[in-house]
């Protein structure tokens, strides 16, 4: 069986180090591992739709921002295949088809889609396509046959529901569908990177991100005004790590060589926690090392980036010519669908 990695993205706007660390430099990694026959990853602007059908302009804009950063993380298009998820119309029939084997109970207990229907305030008008959006999400999964999908620890919810629902098609018409993987980031840290005002998650809608586009200047201005420790008030106070987003972050990014670039005096990031726990270290020394560090992880990004911006033309081109690969794969995996639920009457029939 042929190694195959199906991850993505929602185009509701530019992506931030969250969804770097959480997910974007494993793909690239994953991506040029050599381990993997095929890597798809996919712009779900379908599935951003489904809570921004009144606001399409939204998501038409961030298709080519989400692209430009695929690209300015490292994404190569040579080894992966980058589409658009709504120019791969089998996804939609197999969605309907998966429909038919999941319960609207089974879907209101998604942990994920609870909480996704919380922070809209959909509880009391629930889009339906934001309701069935788990489905969705195993017809993506599931149409390209992968076999790994490197996400974040929020998604391990929708990856157990598209494993039941491959679990209940396989049971009623015959071992067609393959049951996927989850991959989590080998760090802890950089499973789900708060946000720079402290709260549980960095989010787009909540405006407490640093977006990997983000020029040099700003991201220094964000770091810089980072929430720490409350209690820590005067430079010899004692401090908390734990929860405290400039530390979780240098958790997520720091590396031994970065203390001894931009911070001698201490060997490593054990050190500096001891240091800022015992009292005597100031939340601005250790915000000053982490801008470096975030620096550091983002310069090249920035560059790559600018280069793309510069070629849009041939951007638009790697997405036209990678949804047609996508197509055609999903094309595959339909018809052995359909034939595994006898609706491929014309070919039974000879016709």
């Amino acid at each position: 069986m042929q190694k195959i990695i199906l991850t993505g993205d929602r185009p509701t706007g530019r992506l931030h180090v969250g969804h770097y660390a959480g997910s974007l430099k494993e793909r690239v990694e994953l991506q040029n591992s050599g381990e993997y026959d095929k890597v798809f990853i996919m712009i779900a602007d379908a599935q951003a739709l489904t809570d921004n059908a009144e606001h399409p302009e939204k998501v038409r804009q961030n298709v080519l921002e989400v692209a430009l950063d695929y690209l300015a993380c490292g994404i190569d298009p040579e080894k992966s295949t980058i589409f658009i998820q709504s120019a791969v119309p089998q996804l939609t029939e197999l969605t309907s088809y998966y429909m038919n084997l999941v319960t609207v109970s089974r879907v209101q207990r998604n942990p994920t889609v609870k909480t996704e229907i919380k922070m809209r305030n959909f509880e009391a008008s629930i889009p339906v396509g934001f309701f069935t959006y788990p489905i969705s999400q195993a017809a993506d999964i599931t149409a390209f046959r992968a076999t790994a999908v490197p996400v974040g620890e929020d998604q391990l919810p929708m990856l157990e529901q598209c494993k039941e629902i491959v679990a209940k098609f396989n049971a009623v018409y015959g071992e067609t569908l393959t049951e996927p993987e989850i991959i989590l980031p080998g760090n802890k840290a950089c499973l789900r990177l708060p946000g720079l005002d402290g709260k549980a998650k960095m989010s787009k809608s909540l405006g407490n991100c640093i977006y990997l586009a983000d020029e040099e200047d700003v991201v220094k201005q964000k770091i810089m005004s980072m929430y720490t420790d409350p209690d820590h008030i005067r430079v010899q106070d004692p401090g908390k790590v734990e929860g405290n987003p400039v530390f979780i972050y240098l958790d997520a990014f720091s590396r031994p060589e970065h203390f001894a670039e931009f911070l001698p005096e201490y060997a490593n990031l054990d050190e500096l926690k001891a240091h800022y726990q015992r009292g005597g270290l100031g939340d601005v020394k250790v915000k000053k090392f982490l801008n470096s560090v975030m620096q550091a992880e983002l310069a090249p990004i920035r560059e790559r980036r600018k280069m793309w911006e510069a070629r849009l033309d041939d951007v638009k081109m790697i997405l036209k010519r990678g949804s047609e690969t996508a197509r055609e794969a999903a094309a595959a995996t339909l018809h052995d669908v359909r034939a595994a639920m006898q609706i491929n009457y014309f070919e039974n029939w000879n016709i």
